[in-house]
């Protein structure tokens, strides 16, 4: 089915919000939990599917939720639409500060494939679907594993990333990345992994085991702090909880100083 058109604003800086406007009887899709806030009349509902194919089975809508929580998502997507009589407005946020990237799909071939974090929300009529990489290497080492997800459509879709978005238009080159920071990208580009180097650089170099190969011709979406490198610092400086420490480092050693212990 085509997809609704659908109207945005991009609020912010560095923890982006996209403000979809409907007409009436118009839909946005998006991953559960996203929504930030929403003008009267519009009625959310969450369905097991993107509701890109309204004849499509119980069977079909099973199968696409299994795969959608074998890529680590959620098995319900929630449909907004406009019941109201005049134009309404829903918004929705990323998880963590980064970048919201707005995608007229019909511009960039219609196909984009992105990790599996990525999707936020997107016209009605888009089609979510997984992506099983070939290569056993790329599986395993590739940083997002066999599962990657695919966008289909002509309408708009936003996908988001963490800290500064790089576009790189590729035109039969190679570029090399850490398999973290790649975002998306379009038909036409060959995703695999290569060996980071001699042995001493892959383990005592900081930047992983391998790193990830793209190339062809197309558009790679690129993202300066992947939400998992964010994730390893915090935790790796994080005040320790467990034990009965009390030092300066500790949770206990922080609550004692504030509370004269």
């Amino acid at each position: 089915m085509p997809c609704h058109e659908i109207d945005y604003e991009i609020f912010g800086d560095d923890m982006q919000i996209v403000e979809v406007e409907l007409d009436p009887g118009e839909t946005v899709i998006a991953e559960a939990g996203v929504m930030n806030y929403m003008d009267e009349g519009i009625e959310f509902t969450a369905k097991m599917g993107d509701g890109s194919d309204p004849q499509q089975g119980f069977l079909s809508k099973i199968a696409a939720a299994a795969g959608r929580k074998l890529s680590g998502e959620s098995i319900f997507m929630t449909h907004f639409t406009n019941q109201g009589s005049g134009k309404r407005r829903v918004a929705f946020a990323a998880p963590y500060p980064g970048k919201v990237i707005a995608l007229d799909m019909s511009k960039i071939g219609g196909t984009l494939t992105c990790q599996k974090d990525a999707f936020l929300c997107a016209a009605l009529g888009t089609r979510l679907s997984i992506a099983f990489q070939r290569r056993l290497g790329v599986g395993f080492f590739g940083g997002e594993g066999f599962i990657l997800q695919k966008l289909t459509g002509d309408g708009m879709a936003f996908v988001h990333a963490g800290g500064t978005v790089i576009t790189k238009r590729l035109q039969g080159e190679t570029l090399r990345v850490d398999t973290g920071c790649i975002v998306a990208f379009t038909e036409g580009i060959e995703y695999d992994i290569q060996r980071a180097g001699e042995l001493k650089s892959m383990f005592f170099g900081g930047e992983g085991l391998f790193l990830a190969t793209l190339r062809g011709h197309g558009t790679v979406l690129l993202q300066s702090l992947p939400f998992s490198r964010l994730a390893d610092r915090v935790i790796q400086h994080a005040p320790s909880i467990g034990g009965s420490d009390k030092g300066e480092g500790s949770v206990i050693g922080t609550l004692g100083n504030l509370f004269g212990d």
